[in-house]
């Protein structure tokens, strides 16, 4: 295939999250209604399940993304985004629709530098909210793609994640074109380790410790913070703990262990037993030896969100509040977001599985040249 035939298209995949009030109940079905992260066998009684806790949280759940919301002057989101579509301004947008679009739009400038005689699109695809996967492939079959990667937005691989995303894609995938997908299709598992994800991280860490005066700096302990997961998706092999642990570490190894770190784990759903440590029992614990200087670290998310805007940004130090800890200084470090070198990892991910493509018909239309001439 000659590069002008061949269109490439980048899938980012991520959660997503409410865009507007009346979205936050549905958004949160779509979530609970996720047999990948809620085992409750699927069918009619995890559907009720859903239906009556998404029903159930939504209030407290809109004052939590009003608090924090994403948009304040006007849709910053997709183009498939209702309020964008509408000239709407919403006062409950998930940060995570805006933020993912920066993503985006950093991933194809990166790419179109670095393949500048390749055509190449890059996608959002949402797991629980908009744009759905049917309409990412819709917008990908206009394009006329001919080879597509999926890059997750979770670094670290969990059949709760990553993988609920890729079943859900080739759910749908299948729904709507059975054996004959337009594209050839790649996956990039995870990148936990990936060197330039590594470097934005240790980044923002040293962004967050240059804010502090020395005194403050030096008396900082590190506590990542990761989604919990499951306790039984850990013993039926899942990798997603132990790649947290290896983030960690890669990451404190590339500082040379400058400070003390600590592990916890945050956003426990449902009833089943979850990994912990828990985030907030780990800050009081520390709070009871008489340590109060803190800097969270979001390990496991690549997006400023409810989870590190407000389970840690709010609600963490309101609750410590509360239950009469007194703590110096507890600071949240910012997403990594569209750093820079968050933008090369992702894009060097999709790179590493189109190379072997774009290499072939280098060499290939290189070696006809020769022969023709």
């Amino acid at each position: 295939m000659s590069t002008e035939e061949r269109r490439i298209g980048i899938v980012l995949m991520n959660l997503g999250g409410p865009t507007a009030d009346y979205a936050v109940r549905p958004f949160l079905y779509n979530l609970f209604r996720d047999e990948d992260i809620i085992k409750m066998g699927g069918g009619k009684v995890q559907d009720l399940f859903a239906k009556l806790i998404s029903k159930f949280r939504a209030p407290s759940v809109q004052e939590d993304y009003e608090e924090i919301n994403g948009c304040p002057r006007g849709c910053m989101g997709s183009k498939h985004c209702l309020n964008r579509k509408n000239s709407v301004k919403s006062t409950c947008c998930s940060p995570i629709n805006s933020l993912t679009e920066k993503q985006r739009r950093g991933v194809e400038k990166y790419l179109k530098k670095e393949l500048p005689d390749e055509s190449v699109k890059v996608y959002t695809c949402m797991r629980y909210w908009l744009p759905f996967a049917d309409t990412t492939m819709d917008d990908m079959v206009a394009d006329g793609i001919t080879h597509a990667v999926m890059v997750p937005l979770y670094p670290q691989f969990s059949w709760t994640t990553t993988g609920s995303s890729f079943r859900d894609w080739e759910t749908k995938r299948e729904e709507k074109f059975g054996n004959q997908t337009p594209w050839k299709e790649f996956h990039v598992k995870n990148y936990h380790l990936n060197p330039q994800y590594l470097r934005s991280m240790n980044e923002r860490i040293d962004e967050a410790l240059e804010a502090m005066d020395e005194e403050t700096r030096n008396k900082t302990h590190f506590i990542f913070s990761a989604h919990g997961t499951p306790k039984l998706e850990v013993r039926s092999g899942d990798p997603y703990t132990a790649e947290i642990n290896q983030t960690m570490e890669a990451i404190m190894e590339m500082r040379g262990y400058d400070h003390e770190y600590w592990l916890g784990y945050q956003s426990k759903v449902g009833p089943q037993k979850w990994t912990q440590p828990n985030t907030a029992e780990l800050v009081e614990r520390h709070l009871e030896y008489g340590i109060k200087n803190f800097l969270m670290i979001p390990v496991a998310f690549v997006t400023d969100h409810i989870e590190t805007l407000y389970e840690l940004g709010v609600e963490l130090k309101e609750d410590l509040e509360e239950e009469g800890f007194e703590f110096e200084n507890l600071k949240v470090m910012s997403g990594i977001n569209d750093h820079p070198a968050f933008i090369q990892a992702l894009a060097d991910e999709a790179l590493d599985k189109l190379n072997h493509i774009l290499d072939v018909n280098t060499k290939s239309e290189t070696e006809s040249k020769k022969v023709s001439a």
